[in-house]
């Protein structure tokens, strides 16, 4: 089976059981917590992973995790299917639909805006009004700095990136210049 449609599949019933129990937010965070925390830790994922711990070994580990990280009893139910499926492999994957599958259940866009410096506190509202206005939904903005951009933003929507970078505006007129070199030479 290919992991993006397991872990689809999964995250759509972790959703349906959200939904259920108003908690939609909620266990969207707790899923994200604990595949971040089993993400960013390759002792962790080599232990889950490893086939010298027996399933039941595995999902104690992931019962005890979540009991130190204070998960709720579902998200603890989930991780114990997930142990019992031997799809643990597969959380951060899950994490990842279930986020954005809770962004569209609550009407919500991701969005990434890179500048040269921080932005000061209009700018970033002005941004965030001018994305809500383009896609209807309420905006998670993230700010990011790269002092490599020179001025302008690039900011990314879900996978449309709009580059409106000093930057990327110098490479295309270098790459304009270079074009009408090569066809006058």
């Amino acid at each position: 089976m290919i992991v993006g449609s397991l872990s689809r599949r999964y995250a759509k019933a972790m959703l349906e059981v959200a939904i259920k129990l108003d908690k939609v937010d909620a266990i969207g965070r707790e899923i994200e917590d604990i595949a971040s925390v089993v993400h960013g830790s390759p002792e962790l994922q080599s232990a889950l992973a490893s086939p010298v711990f027996k399933t039941s070994q595995r999902k104690k580990i992931m019962e005890e995790l979540a009991t130190r990280r204070g998960l709720s009893k579902e998200v603890k139910t989930f991780l114990a299917l997930l142990a019992d499926r031997e799809r643990i492999n597969a959380l951060t994957g899950i994490a990842r639909e279930l986020r954005a599958l809770v962004d569209a259940h609550l009407g919500r866009v991701r969005a990434t805006v890179t500048s040269a410096k921080p932005l000061a506190p209009d700018q970033e509202a002005r941004i965030r009004t001018a994305i809500e206005k383009q896609t209807g939904k309420q905006v998670l903005l993230e700010r990011k700095e790269d002092a490599s951009l020179i001025g302008g933003l690039i900011t990314q929507i879900g996978d449309v990136v709009y580059d409106g970078s000093v930057k990327s505006q110098l490479e295309e007129m270098k790459e304009t210049i270079l074009k009408e070199e090569q066809h006058f030479a």
